[in-house]
């Protein structure tokens, strides 16, 4: 039993640096995501004001006001995706197939702030717990200095990972609703282009 035990903290107490390098390395993308928070929050808001007037009135058949509007954000994905729809209107299966395929991209943009508020909290927990044998056994010895690093060592490895945690949970909130009114603009597009070719 005694050896199993000082397998496991072996182990244990070798994690301890690749959970460091992670924790790092998430927070280093935890310090991006908020530097490009601003960015990307005024072009998504672009992106729905643009599109809002010229979808008000969109019918399916009308389409030269909502192209106008797509040159005005021709660089985001959304437009590049309404201007294919545009092109094809009567192939339905082609134009759900574009917002089948911009609804895996969307997942994909999402995993980035999920993989923060899921690893935020895991690494953090770790780093936390890690260093708390060795702070037990120094203050078993009485090596109080030894106690008091390990002990520091866990309290910040803890509010790292609940940083980059929050910082997660607060920019997939954004993505959420961005991606969600793009999501559903394109259905409302597909949908109308269907309706206008079925009547034709």
């Amino acid at each position: 039993m005694e050896y199993i035990t000082s397998v496991l903290f072996v182990i244990s107490n070798g994690l301890m640096i690749p959970v460091l390098i992670l924790l790092l390395y998430f927070l280093v993308r935890s310090i991006v995501a908020v530097a490009t928070y601003y960015h990307s929050y005024r072009s998504n808001r672009t992106v729905l004001d643009t599109l809002g007037p010229a979808l008000n009135v969109f019918t399916g058949r009308n389409t030269d006001e909502l192209s106008l509007a797509l040159e005005g954000i021709a660089k985001s994905e959304i437009a590049v995706c309404m201007a294919e729809m545009l092109e094809h209107p009567a192939n339905d299966a082609l134009n759900e197939r574009i917002v089948a395929n911009y609804e895996v991209d969307a997942q994909k943009i999402l995993f980035r702030s999920r993989s923060l508020v899921k690893f935020g909290p895991v690494l953090g927990l770790m780093g936390t717990l890690i260093p708390m044998g060795p702070a037990l056994v120094g203050l078993a010895s009485g090596n109080i200095a030894s106690m008091a690093y390990n002990m520091q060592v866990a309290f910040a490895t803890t509010v790292v990972g609940m940083f980059v945690a929050a910082v997660g949970v607060a920019r997939l909130q954004s993505d959420k609703y961005f991606l969600a009114k793009n999501i559903n603009n394109l259905e409302f597009v597909r949908r109308k282009l269907a309706e206008t070719s079925a009547e034709q």
